[in-house]
């Protein structure tokens, strides 16, 4: 009995111990994440390896591993720029991106976990700012969001191309003017609506008259072509061709031939 303590005390040590080792020689990496190893008596952090992928994981209790999320994420950014004639624009915008794979030992050593506050967010910053600058606010407001869109994207591309960030895409989601530039704005654009739409009017009434005219001219002509075409003799032919075909008819009359003008036949009736 007096034995027992003795041996119960190193028993119960050595179980707390390989609790602790166990806990510290295992990792688990989540889904969509991946782990950076550092060695501490190997030289620091694993560059010349791929990344721990997910799943489970057993490295020496001395060493440290650092997750990092992989998949894309998403990174809402607000900022004041300045447009080319210097007016104070309210820009927000939403970047898509996450770390390259099989530099995240890179990343870690020379960026750290801290990445996008260092790296991807200034850049963003610094490459709204340039291309905002180029446009005025009408631009800003109306026709140019796309262009500007992909001009910033391809801006922050330029700047995080060697930081081991692989950028997908950056969104424009909202541009404010300062309220006196935007009334001015939309009164310009709705008085230009306005005076297009005056516009195609009076191209629509022009097209219209211009119809009218063809059409009358096309009679004029028409009729010219006949009177032309009408000689006597062809009246006098017309004229008997009805004759005959009214003499056929059941209804009561009296048809005296060369009795009217120019010797057309002069049909009398009794309805």
């Amino acid at each position: 009995m007096d034995k027992l303590p003795k041996i119960a005390l190193p028993a119960l040590a050595g179980i707390i111990f390989l609790i602790i080792f166990a806990s510290r020689s295992t990792v688990t990496i989540g889904s969509g994440e991946a782990g950076v190893l550092y060695k501490y008596f190997g030289g620091g952090v694993v560059t010349d390896e791929p990344p721990l992928g997910e799943g489970f994981h057993l490295v020496a209790p001395w060493n440290k591993v650092y997750i990092y999320e992989v998949r894309q994420q998403e990174r809402l950014e607000k900022m004041n720029v300045l447009s080319s004639n210097g007016l104070d624009i309210k820009l927000e915008a939403s970047v898509w991106f996450q770390p390259e794979y099989n530099e995240l030992g890179k990343l870690h050593q020379e960026k750290s976990e801290q990445y996008i506050e260092r790296v991807l967010l200034p850049a963003i910053r610094s490459a709204a700012r340039s291309v905002v600058g180029r446009y005025t606010p009408e631009q800003l407001y109306s026709s140019k969001r796309d262009a500007i869109q992909q001009e910033i994207f391809e801006e922050t591309e330029k700047i995080v191309a060697d930081q081991y960030i692989q950028l997908n895409e950056v969104l424009v989601r909202d541009v404010t003017l300062p309220p006196t530039i935007k009334d001015a704005i939309e009164r310009k654009l709705k008085q230009e609506q306005q005076s297009l739409e005056y516009e195609f009017r009076l191209v629509t009434a022009e097209k219209e008259a211009e119809k009218v005219r063809i059409e009358a001219q096309g009679k004029a002509d028409a009729n010219r072509i006949l009177s032309a075409s009408l000689t006597d003799k062809i009246l006098q032919d017309k004229g008997i061709d009805a004759t005959l075909k009214l003499s056929e008819s059941p209804n009561a009359k009296i048809v005296v031939v060369g009795s009217g003008e120019s010797g057309l036949p002069l049909i009398l009736g009794n309805n």
